[in-house]
């Protein structure tokens, strides 16, 4: 399922949606260069501790590559998604797709979640034109 219409670039959902139950599972950073992890606040693994309920849901299964991904994570014994936290530039701004549980972890008061969400509030361009640390060129 896509809904081109919603969102800038294509995404595809799964029915049902993937996502993380799991609130302790790992998350792994796939652009640790990005600014969305170190401005204002610098997120860290601790941020990602003591989360309620589930890490993430409606998490797509695929994406166009005018995003950029910036975290992967997955329940026990599934496949991992790199597709928690996506991010592009639209116009002369960022657009960030998150999957993220935060109307679960800011009301039960997740430090680590309120930084991380802050950060994604304050994102300029800057955030959506990082390349992930996998694809980005090699320069000699």
């Amino acid at each position: 399922m896509t809904q081109p219409a919603m969102l800038p670039f294509p995404i595809t959902l799964t029915r049902p949606a993937d996502r993380v139950t799991d609130e302790s599972a790992v998350v792994r950073v796939l652009d640790p260069t990005s600014p969305l992890l170190s401005s204002p606040n610098k997120i860290g693994e601790a941020d990602f501790a003591h989360w309620v309920q589930e890490r993430s849901l409606y998490m797509p299964h695929t994406f166009d590559k005018q995003y950029r991904a910036l975290f992967s994570m997955n329940d026990k014994d599934e496949p991992p998604n790199d597709a928690a936290v996506l991010v592009a530039p639209v116009g002369k701004g960022t657009y960030i797709y998150t999957t993220f549980s935060f109307f679960r972890q800011l009301p039960a008061g997740n430090p680590g979640a309120a930084r991380l969400f802050i950060n994604f509030l304050s994102a300029d361009q800057r955030a959506a034109n990082r390349p992930n640390a996998a694809t980005a060129p090699v320069r000699p």
